[in-house]
């Protein structure tokens, strides 16, 4: 009985250790091309090669002329740090506020809240451009942090509600007793509880507005003001010769920040929506 249990498990660890090699091949078969000569990348398939390079990194850092590289990581941590700042001041609050606070039509305007979630973003695009035009707001930063400072991502205001919902009430009334106000309560007693929530919205926030590209083609129209993303496109040219070999290199660059995000934070992200996930 037990030989057989041992057999099961070597078996599904070798399923799963397949598996989860088949969906990085790309991941691996990008990072690996990347040390490559470029005239090389697409005839050899493999991770391996017998002409090991560095050229592809300095080309691609150097090749989009007086911008280079720096550039677009610094723009692109700036908008993520403060798309991270704005997500989780505003949605804890919003959360606080649905999960603790008793006010007319809470329970509509929570529904309004889900059923933002999901809306797709193209249908909103399009008067929040016009929006920003008539301010003269756009080519900046603005319209893509200036949301996150509103509340606007419902998924990490209820995702923070349910992670407030679970915990006991008799805490805010401890605070009371003690003589707390709401906004105490809030920041010193239920806030400090809440991490494994808020990690999970910092690190999901990090990731989509690292990742984001349809929104930072719309308002940003200069090459100084491009993010990681915007740069990567540059490589690729449907009337010239695309460099391959350059944004495989920055391509696997651009992948640092967020691996190691989620290496620190792995453990507070998957406590987050585990918890979340079963509290009502």
């Amino acid at each position: 009985m037990l030989h057989n249990e041992t057999v099961r498990k070597y078996v599904r660890f070798i399923l799963l250790f397949c598996g989860a090699l088949l969906m990085l091949y790309p991941l691996l078969w990008m990072t690996a091309s990347s040390f490559k000569p470029e005239e090389t990348i697409f005839k050899n398939l493999s991770l391996f090669t017998n002409k090991f390079t560095l050229e592809n990194y300095k080309i691609g850092w150097l090749s989009n002329g007086m911008t280079t590289f720096t550039t677009y990581f610094k723009n692109s941590i700036l908008i993520s740090t403060l798309c991270v700042i704005g997500n989780v001041i505003s949605c804890s609050l919003a959360a606080y506020a649905f999960a603790r606070l008793d006010f007319k039509f809470k329970p509509l305007f929570f529904a309004l809240m889900m059923v933002t979630m999901m809306v797709p973003q193209h249908a909103t695009i399009v008067p929040q451009y016009v929006y920003f035009t008539k301010l003269s707001l756009n080519n900046s930063i603005i319209p893509l942090i200036l949301p996150k400072f509103l509340a606007t991502d419902g998924f990490f205001i209820f995702l923070i509600v349910q992670f407030i919902r679970g915990l006991p009430r008799e805490l805010d009334e401890a605070a009371v007793i003690d003589g707390c106000d709401r906004y105490t309560i809030f920041t010193r007693v239920l806030l400090p509880l809440c991490k494994p929530a808020l990690i999970s919205t910092v690190i999901f926030t990090f990731i989509w507005s690292w990742n984001d590209f349809f929104t930072q083609v719309i308002y940003l129209r200069e090459a100084p003001k491009y993010t990681v993303t915007l740069g990567l496109r540059m490589f690729i040219d449907a009337t010239a010769k695309s460099a391959y070999g350059a944004m495989f290199s920055m391509s696997t660059l651009s992948l640092v920040p967020v691996v190691i995000l989620f290496i620190i934070f792995q453990k507070y992200l998957v406590e987050g929506i585990a918890t979340t996930g079963i509290k009502g």
